[in-house]
């Protein structure tokens, strides 16, 4: 596949893992694509952290599942039902998980590019979850972003420094297919804005919405 390719197939993978092994090379491979991301003032704020354990996927699951049934609890009539019908996470059916972290004080004091732009070197770990991202569709693998935490409590989950910022857990694994269509997309949740409406020229000429 070529980077456009990739990019085009990339999908946001919940329901169609299938726990098979990965090769050790494979995700050496996805983690090095990873940490070869560009990073401000090449500080390299990120670590992985490859969770295998069954019961701290299952501990992990479990508060996932209290934070959806919080914000579903704040939903009604069509929001509702269209999120009733979506799966937020594969974090037990995938082959393992990621989890990505940024160390601001990695380079600190004197990190070249940050100085006004506070969240550049968080700007940085997310290009490297994006090359995680590209790097594994590219290997025939999916992988799903989980965003219903608190961040206190996967600090806790994994001994994580309070200096340090867990960003993403990551389900990784092979699947069964990758869907055609994205999965808020596909169960009505919101669809995607074209291309020729977000390009500005010159100036930000949107109104107020």
């Amino acid at each position: 596949m070529d980077v456009y390719e990739v990019i085009s197939r990339r999908r946001d993978v919940r329901a169609e893992f299938t726990g098979a092994a990965i090769d050790d090379e494979v995700l050496r491979r996805v983690l090095s694509a990873a940490h070869a991301a560009p990073s401000v003032g090449m500080t390299q704020p990120w670590d992985f952290v490859v969770v295998r354990d069954p019961d701290t996927r299952a501990r992990f699951h479990r508060h996932v599942h209290d934070e959806r049934a919080h914000f579903a609890a704040g939903l009604t009539g069509e929001r509702a039902t269209a999120f009733d019908r979506i799966k937020i996470d594969g974090i037990l059916e995938s082959t393992l998980s990621v989890v990505v972290t940024y160390d601001p004080d990695r380079g600190s004091p004197a990190v070249l590019g940050r100085h006004a732009i506070a969240d550049a070197g968080l700007y940085s770990v997310c290009l490297a979850i994006q090359n995680l991202w590209l790097a594994a569709t590219a290997e025939g693998l999916g992988v799903g972003w989980v965003s219903f935490y608190q961040e206190d409590h996967l600090r806790s989950l994994l001994h994580i420094p309070a200096s340090v910022r867990p960003v993403a857990w990551l389900c990784l694994g092979p699947v069964e297919r990758l869907q055609e269509v994205p999965d808020l997309e596909r169960h009505g949740w919101r669809s995607r804005i074209p291309v020729d409406q977000v390009i500005h020229h010159e100036r930000y000429t949107r109104g107020p919405a």
